[in-house]
């Protein structure tokens, strides 16, 4: 009977491509706003990604990376006093102007690192190199600051070129990779002392002290005690990660207006293949009924259209996950869209399919269970 069912699905290729285009479509929908919106929550991080730390320590008041309530100097001293801290150094965090030599402005992410270590330093140097940054008024700029730069200069911006941040000079001594910022605005690196110069002074102006392990402590408990000891916020680099996505989900409509795409997506998809798969349903009338005069009963046709809607389900599941997976190829090389297609994203979709499954196939059983077998008798 299941061979049957099957014959019967894949017999009208006109129907079946209907059914599979509804499935597509919404797991496109679902699978693409799941994937943005994770993307856009990893942008939201970029600055633990791309300063990496064991141990964050802020303000009490913040709750996540972007939010800049600058610190004492002194707090690095005292943060490097508690037991089970090997290094603690300042780090510095803002959003700046750079003035370009044509006179035209670019908005970019200030980082200062300590000069002595360089903790907090771009990983992947693609031109330069990090010691360069110990030079006079000396920056490292990203790749992706490059291409903006460049558009705006009408030229190609390379190591040497100099420009303007609160007046005083820059000069680009190196090209880094890292991850892109929520904000759009590439990263500018140079060292803690240099950073606090280019940006407007202020009575305190550290943004986070970075605190690295000694052998044999836990970055819990040690964060932890520094908090207890300090009075200051001190999370390990994953609860500040998640500390800042949950931040932007109860704080920005980012949830709501992903989220509608993926029910927008789902309601489509349920009605689509739901319309789709009861006109299959009824143009099988006749045979369905054939099958019940036959003695087959009513769970057992049942169970073929279950087996018709999941078999459809999964091949439009497939199809369109495999549309979206070399979309997204796409989108992560461009680097301009955030794309983040994670197991979990497609495990939920693959169930919101088999739901839609469900539904379009409760219509093609409530049709058979009215179906009179008498019916293949008539004209």
């Amino acid at each position: 009977m299941f061979r049957l069912a099957l014959r019967m699905l894949y017999g009208d290729k006109a129907k079946h491509l209907m059914l599979i285009s509804g499935i597509v479509f919404a797991t496109i929908l679902m699978t693409q706003g799941g994937a943005l919106f994770c993307g856009i929550m990893s942008w939201t991080a970029t600055t633990i990604h791309n300063v990496r730390a064991p141990i964050w320590v802020a303000d009490p008041m913040v709750e996540q990376v972007g939010d800049n309530r600058p610190m004492r100097d002194t707090d690095a001293t005292r943060v490097r006093s508690v037991e089970g801290v090997s290094w603690a150094v300042p780090l510095y965090q803002s959003t700046q102007q750079a003035k370009l030599e044509n006179g035209k402005m670019q908005m970019v992410t200030l980082v200062g690192i300590d000069s002595a270590t360089l903790v907090g330093a771009p990983p992947i140097m693609l031109e330069g190199s990090l010691e360069e940054l110990r030079r006079p008024n000396s920056v490292i700029i990203t790749a992706y600051g490059v291409e903006q730069f460049s558009k705006k200069l009408g030229r190609k911006v390379g190591i040497g070129d100099r420009f303007e941040l609160n007046d005083r000079e820059a000069i680009v001594v190196g090209v880094c990779k890292v991850q892109r910022g929520f904000m759009g605005g590439p990263y500018l690196y140079t060292t803690y002392d240099r950073a606090v110069l280019y940006a407007p002074m202020q009575r305190k102006m550290m943004s986070f002290v970075l605190a690295g392990l000694q052998d044999g402590h836990n970055a819990e408990e040690t964060a932890r005690r520094i908090s207890a000891e300090t009075g200051l916020a001190a999370f390990t680099e994953k609860e500040f990660f998640w500390s800042t996505i949950w931040w932007y989900i109860r704080n920005t409509p980012i949830p709501i207006n992903i989220g509608m795409i993926v029910l927008i997506g789902f309601i489509v998809g349920a009605a689509v293949s739901g319309q789709a798969f009861y006109a299959f349903v009824l143009e099988n009338t006749r045979n369905l009924g054939a099958l019940k005069a036959m003695g087959l009963s009513t769970w057992r046709l049942s169970a073929m259209l279950v087996l018709q809607s999941v078999t459809v389900g999964m091949t439009g599941f497939g199809i369109g996950l495999g549309v979206v997976t070399i979309l997204g190829r796409a989108l992560i090389r461009s680097g301009r869209v955030p794309f983040v297609l994670l197991w979990q994203n497609c495990a939920i979709v693959g169930a919101a399919v088999i739901v839609i499954c469900m539904i379009s196939a409760l219509m093609g059983i409530a049709r058979i269970a009215r179906l009179e077998p008498a019916i293949v008798f008539r004209s």
